[in-house]
């Protein structure tokens, strides 16, 4: 299959997944505005907790967030996949609601468990159930409208979050590192984009190095969750199997585990997603994984960040990664976007 081919995107790309991948750096500054339009009560400035409930593509944008915002804040930050609320939600605990669909059954259910809690309450979803309970139980819901898998509305998951936070007062204004990765984001666009040649075209390169093979990311810091980023855009654009580990974690036992069956070490392709902006330490780690990995018959690829900001650099490697997968699913001959099976089970579940 020839990535140079603009007749193979027609072919497979059915539902148009590529036009979505465009939009990012749009949805970016619009999901920005929007937040920041959107005013939250003053008592929640008294939380002294945030638990945010979310399952897959509407859960991944806060883990992204709670990364980023670590070091910064001193507000403990979770991210709960799960029916079941955390015990020490409380009257003091921002539970955040994050459901693409508003119909998510884990998210409601445990979501029901925080208004017993006395927990105050947010929601951020396109409408569904979620947004029926906002308005009859009159909780505030941050509500946008944009029609796609809830996988590629990943700046819906992310930002407000973050502008919220910033709003009652817990982290610094963020605006100038939004603008900063909007501009990296639109630079990279133009340099993955499927009019580019894949002699030139970074995303195209990954893709085909990973044709054929086990996707294996490898991540550190703030780039752990985009390497989770990585794993599931595999899963579900390209359909294939893909791991993903975490430094410095993945040095006390995933290095010991790439060894049998040896067909399958010859068969793993492993990504590390590179930063600039990580201490020397873990750059030396990284050079020194890479070549344990390699001598056990995987190879071994770097994936850089863009940007002065993290925020830029995190989300210049999620759109990588989101392009990369995209392409490796064209080279499968699969449409990126339906996802049947996770339909089917919960068809089976209802």
């Amino acid at each position: 299959m020839n990535l140079d081919d603009p007749n193979i995107y027609k072919q497979y790309d059915l539902s148009d997944m590529l036009s979505r991948l465009h939009e990012m750096p749009a949805q970016c500054e619009k999901a920005w505005q929007m937040a920041l339009d959107f005013k939250l009560p003053a008592e929640y400035r008294q939380i002294n907790k945030v638990v945010v409930l979310g399952m897959g593509g509407s859960a991944i944008g806060s883990d992204l967030a709670s990364s980023l915002l670590l070091h910064e804040t001193k507000l403990p930050f979770f991210v709960h996949r799960d029916s079941t609320l955390p015990s020490f939600v409380d009257s003091n605990t921002l539970v955040v609601a994050s459901s693409y669909s508003g119909n998510t059954e884990e998210t409601l259910t445990a979501f029901a468990q925080a208004k017993i809690a006395g927990a105050k309450r947010l929601a951020i979803t396109t409408g569904g159930k979620l947004g029926d309970l906002a308005r009859q139980e009159n909780f505030p819901a941050f509500t946008y409208v944009y029609p796609t898998q809830p996988r590629v509305a990943l700046p819906y998951g992310i930002l407000p979050i973050i502008c919220f936070l910033q709003q009652l007062g817990f982290i610094r204004d963020k605006s100038s590192d939004v603008a900063q990765m909007v501009r990296a984001l639109r630079g990279l666009t133009q340099r993955i984009d499927r009019t580019v040649p894949t002699t030139s075209n970074a995303a195209k390169q990954l893709a085909n190095n990973l044709h054929n093979h086990l996707p294996v990311i490898y991540g550190a810091g703030i780039f752990g969750p985009v390497a989770r980023r990585w794993k599931a855009q595999f899963n579900e654009n390209s359909k294939v199997w893909a791991f993903y580990e975490v430094f410095p974690e993945l040095s006390h036992n995933a290095v010991v585990g790439c060894q049998f069956p040896p067909d399958m070490c010859e068969k793993a392709a492993v990504i590390v997603l590179r930063s600039s902006l990580l201490p020397a330490r873990l750059q030396e780690r990284y050079t020194a994984t890479c070549r344990l990995v390699e001598e056990q018959g995987a190879t071994c690829r770097f994936a850089d960040g863009e940007g002065d900001s993290e925020l830029a650099q995190m989300m210049s490697l999620v759109m990588l990664g989101d392009y990369t997968s995209y392409y490796l699913a064209m080279l499968y001959g699969t449409d990126p976007t339906p996802v049947t099976a996770i339909d089917r089970l919960k068809q089976q579940l209802s």
